[in-house]
């Protein structure tokens, strides 16, 4: 086991990704801040402002400390007050245009130290899609790109982890998933390190094949007044998740990590509205439709 190596391989994925995302947008780069605090180090990049993404994070940071957060250990009770070493690379992307789909990826790798025994390590990620106007098409090749990078390691990993996404990315106050799902997993230790290591990239890898076609062929598409003001709104199912039920939210602010980089998932602008509905039989009212999980891959067989 080498943190070493697991550090070279978050800091390629947080280049490539940030590397292709300035490809896509044309004319916008990433402003560069390091940061350093208590608990360890990182590299937040920030995008703002360009003609397709309004802001774009991509994040890497690398800590450490004496007793694991609640958060982290809610499900391994067993490693409470360990402490930990927690490194990873997370993003979210926020479009201009409504008709390209926001999303968000995070790769992770955690060590955990419990006192008089061995370390314990998983990793952890995935990757979300949360359109606003939703074409099947681009759905469909989000979901083929999961289940390709998943197929080498085995037939059961995609279905197990497509389940996972749905389940977690899930608004339980809402009755309604945060978008279309994807990939998520956690306490990721089945294989042993180098293939978990290898799947973790092939993650990060894919998640630029899944999405920079979507974005590149609907950030030209014609919208108007009415198309912003629905996306800005349903913006706030983002805040409402990522406040009330994101563990990774949780885990940084609980673990004392930089709040700038933490909240950076925010959106830039966001309205929340009384009661809103959109009128029955529009374009805003269809995306209800896509707001409970599906199999993707079987409907399209």
């Amino acid at each position: 086991m080498h943190t070493e190596t697991v550090l070279s391989v978050l800091k390629n994925l947080q280049n490539h990704i940030c590397a292709a995302l300035e490809a896509e947008d044309g004319g916008a780069v990433f402003v560069r801040g390091e940061w350093t605090s208590k608990l360890g180090k990182g590299e937040s990049r920030v995008l703002k402002n360009g003609a397709v993404f309004e802001q774009a994070g991509v994040n890497f940071s690398h800590v450490k400390g004496e007793k694991m957060p609640v958060s982290a250990t809610a499900h391994r009770p067993e490693l409470a007050g360990a402490a930990f070493e927690a490194m990873g690379v997370s993003l979210v992307i926020h479009p201009k245009n409504p008709y390209v789909p926001t999303s968000h990826a995070n790769v992770r790798f955690f060590i955990a130290y419990p006192e008089n025994q061995a370390p314990v390590w998983w990793f952890g990620g995935g990757f979300d899609l949360t359109p606003f106007y939703p074409f099947e098409e681009d759905i469909l090749h989000w979901h083929r790109v999961a289940e390709k990078l998943c197929r080498p390691f085995g037939a059961e990993v995609y279905p197990e982890y497509k389940k996972w996404c749905d389940d977690y990315f899930y608004l339980k106050h809402r009755g309604e998933t945060r978008g279309v799902g994807g990939l998520f997993f956690d306490d990721l230790n089945r294989w042993d390190f180098d293939t978990c290591l290898n799947f973790i990239q092939a993650v990060g890898e894919g998640y630029v094949k899944a999405y920079q076609p979507i974005v590149c062929k609907r950030k030209n598409t014609a919208y108007g007044e009415r198309e912003r003001d629905f996306q800005i709104y349903r913006r706030g199912r983002y805040v409402e998740f990522n406040l009330v039920w994101d563990r990774g939210t949780l885990f940084g602010l609980q673990s004392g990590g930089r709040t700038e980089s933490i909240l950076m998932s925010m959106p830039p602008l966001v309205r929340f509205e009384y009661q809103y509905q959109p009128e029955a039989g529009s374009p805003e009212a269809r995306l209800n439709e896509f707001l409970t999980p599906r199999d993707w891959l079987s409907e399209s067989e």
